[in-house]
């Protein structure tokens, strides 16, 4: 069976991030199309209590890295499954199951690839990692490369990615009569938004850095004076150093009104993704695919991160990218075009040879 055939089995087969039987489920449909290409066989393990998808060495000296979870609720896509011309669609094609099954059949070109190349396919990806984090840090800290199967950006690698922070801001008021006695309440709802306008004041576009307010509640009744609200905000830089100002800046964020409380939740999710990290495999890649007669990759810094992020961080050099070309990530057009994959794979077949040769 082909790579597109396995490729519609594994998008047919949903699996959200917070479907933890999904992801099993996933992951246990992954190493069955894997054993019937690779050797030794691949395995399913737990880490912190979530699926991991495992195949090849357990100390490797390149570690392919993927995730197979999705953003998509189940029933997101009708059908889930379609192929219009060059364009196959559905949940989480481009992000990024394509880009792991290319990574499956690009070692299955390469004698013995198991003693030196890992590939792990984590299924919490989409909601921060917390529980494969570790794992990916401890890999990367002893592989000579960590080769990241995220799509790619118009078929550009990926040698930047912004760091994230994550803050929910929940402002306690006093709840009273908003006809009555409006003037004996403390308005969350006036007060949450001065902190709106305050925070958005944190960007700083030099670095790329976005600070955006993004989901708010408040209130309860429309003729009560509201005690309670939550802001959640939505930080990223290419900047580590901006991403520690501003995680300061909200931890010390003040009312105008003494007699209510904020209360900060969240903070430094991802490190930025920097060139200083990539930039050496990203001349090795542009090398091989010269060899082998592909036309420049290319390379982009882009504003979403990912599983590199933390292994860069943990002192690994990184490439990211490698993954499909396509287009929609977190969209409802997410799709892949179905002709560029031949070429993705003896790419990074290439690659790896040339990073494992002795």
């Amino acid at each position: 069976m082909g790579l597109i055939e396995d490729l519609a089995k594994l998008v047919e087969f949903e699996s959200p991030s917070e479907d933890l039987a999904a992801c099993r489920g996933v992951v246990d449909l992954a190493v069955s199309i894997a054993n019937t290409k690779l050797t030794p066989q691949a395995k399913a393990v737990e880490e912190n209590a979530r699926p991991v998808f495992w195949w090849g060495s357990n100390n490797p000296e390149v570690l392919l890295l993927a995730h197979l979870d999705t953003v998509w609720p189940k029933g997101s896509f009708t059908p889930t499954w379609r192929i219009d011309g060059d364009v196959a669609k559905g949940p989480g094609v481009f992000d990024m199951k394509a880009g792991f099954l290319q990574a499956i059949y690009a070692v299955a070109e390469i004698p013995d690839a198991a003693a030196k190349v890992a590939i792990v396919a984590t299924t919490d990806e989409e909601v921060g990692s917390q529980s494969s984090r570790a794992l990916i840090e401890r890999l990367a800290k002893t592989s000579k490369a960590v080769l990241v199967l995220e799509a790619s950006l118009n078929g550009k690698v990926k040698t930047g990615r912004k760091g994230t922070a994550m803050y929910q801001i929940t402002l306690h008021g006093r709840a009273s009569h908003a006809g009555l006695e409006p003037e004996k309440g403390i308005n969350a709802t006036t007060l949450i938004s001065e902190v709106v306008l305050e925070v958005a004041k944190l960007a700083n576009p030099e670095f790329g850095t976005t600070v955006v307010p993004t989901v708010m509640h408040s209130g309860t009744t429309t003729n009560t004076v509201p005690a309670l609200a939550t802001l959640d905000i939505d930080i990223r830089s290419f900047s580590a150093a901006e991403l520690i100002r501003i995680d300061s800046a909200v931890k010390n964020l003040k009312t105008s009104d003494p007699q209510a409380r904020l209360e900060v939740t969240g903070g430094i999710n991802r490190p930025p993704l920097e060139t200083s990290s990539t930039i050496e495999l990203y001349e090795i890649l542009e090398k091989v695919a010269k060899d082998i007669g592909q036309s420049p990759i290319g390379h982009a810094s882009v504003g979403g991160a990912s599983d590199g992020n933390f292994a860069a961080a943990a002192g690994a050099r990184v490439l990211d990218g490698l993954g499909a070309v396509g287009d929609g990530a977190h969209a409802p057009h997410e799709q892949v075009l179905l002709s560029s994959i031949p070429a993705r794979v003896n790419l990074l077949t290439a690659f790896i040879k040339e990073l494992i040769r002795d």
